[in-house]
């Protein structure tokens, strides 16, 4: 450990320390019924009118595939690889000088970090489920059958159901079940409504491949 812990590379901790914090705060958020990543991806519309393209920062955040995957993911991508590439960098450099100044370690890590991320981001949008949150993408998954994944979905807080689309895309959902059902993790669902990023879903009929194990609330 000798080579990693040494001047100049205070900044790469840090970064891994960021990660280790927001993988704690998505843990903590899932069992309380919500998802951190999910509420995140709320406040930044990357799709609709004033997105990405609108503003620098934006400009950033779309080349970097934000909307390809949730904005938490994006960041554990972007400090994983600048803390890699800075200690790469640090005890490459080492070996022949002394470390490198902060602000040129920095420098350097950012510039790998950047073009790993977008292409890293771009490889699990291919893999990982999306949270569909705009109007028009929320429409093309009512009817559609999917499978609760956190739950149970009742009322109160939205839990998750795991879909396809009609590409074979999978796609994870925040969904309540409609008024007086309780549906419990694991069971088929029916989506039949969906608003704002929040969906509503009824037990699928025995003829779309429910399992008819819910209660009815009340």
């Amino acid at each position: 450990m000798d080579y990693i812990v040494q001047a100049g590379t205070a900044p790469f901790w840090i970064a891994l320390a960021t990660v280790a914090g927001l993988g704690i705060v998505e843990l903590v958020s899932v069992f309380l019924g919500v998802s951190a990543s999910g509420l995140l991806d709320e406040g930044f519309d990357f799709n609709g009118p004033g997105d990405a393209e609108s503003g620098l920062l934006g400009g950033w955040m779309s080349w970097l595939n934000a909307g390809g995957v949730p904005i938490l993911v994006l960041a554990v991508i972007l400090l994983s690889a600048f803390a890699a590439a800075g200690f790469a960098i640090q005890s490459i450099i080492s070996q022949f000088r002394d470390p490198l100044p902060l602000y040129a370690a920095i420098t350097g890590a950012l510039a790998a970090a950047i073009p790993v991320t977008r292409w890293s981001s771009r490889g699990l949008a291919r893999i990982i489920p999306r949270d569909e949150t705009s109007v028009q993408e929320q429409a093309d998954f009512i009817g559609r059958v999917g499978t609760v994944t956190l739950g149970p979905l009742d009322q109160g807080n939205p839990g998750a159901v795991r879909i396809k689309d009609r590409y074979d895309n999978i796609h994870s959902l925040r969904a309540n079940a409609a008024p007086g059902h309780i549906i419990e993790t694991g069971e088929t669902v029916l989506i039949v409504d969906g608003k704002n990023g929040l969906f509503q879903a009824i037990p699928a009929p025995a003829a779309l491949g429910g399992n008819h194990h819910s209660n009815n609330g009340g």
